[in-house]
């Protein structure tokens, strides 16, 4: 039996990521699709104003932006990401993520 390295996705199915995980009223869900000791692939759904507070990460994190609007912070700069948009927020540089308007994004983060 192969093991399967992504859960909770269909496969050999076309979707689109940001249909495979809700809103939730004042909540961050996540849906986590990959995780082990070299990547982490996550889905975020965030209601508007709910955020990931600040931390750093050992890995590079990716986020696409599927849906909506964030505002992502690394150290001392602030950007907004829209739908389509991605930003990379490197590895031990501290970052927070904030919903400016319901929110959908895809986290990669490849440790070293």
């Amino acid at each position: 039996m192969t093991k399967k390295m992504i859960k909770n996705f269909p496969a050999a199915t076309p979707v689109t990521f940001r249909d495979e995980v809700d809103y939730a009223e004042g909540q961050v869900v996540s849906k986590t699709l990959a995780q082990n000791p070299a990547v982490s692939v996550t889905l975020f759904a965030f209601d508007k104003d709910e955020e990931i507070s600040t931390h750093a990460s050992h890995g590079d994190a990716l986020v696409q932006c599927l849906e909506g609007a964030g505002r992502i912070r690394i150290e001392d700069q602030e950007f907004t990401v829209k739908e389509g948009e991605s930003i990379l927020m490197p590895a031990e540089k501290e970052h927070s993520v904030y919903a400016l308007e319901r929110f959908k994004m895809l986290l990669v983060v490849v440790f070293p």
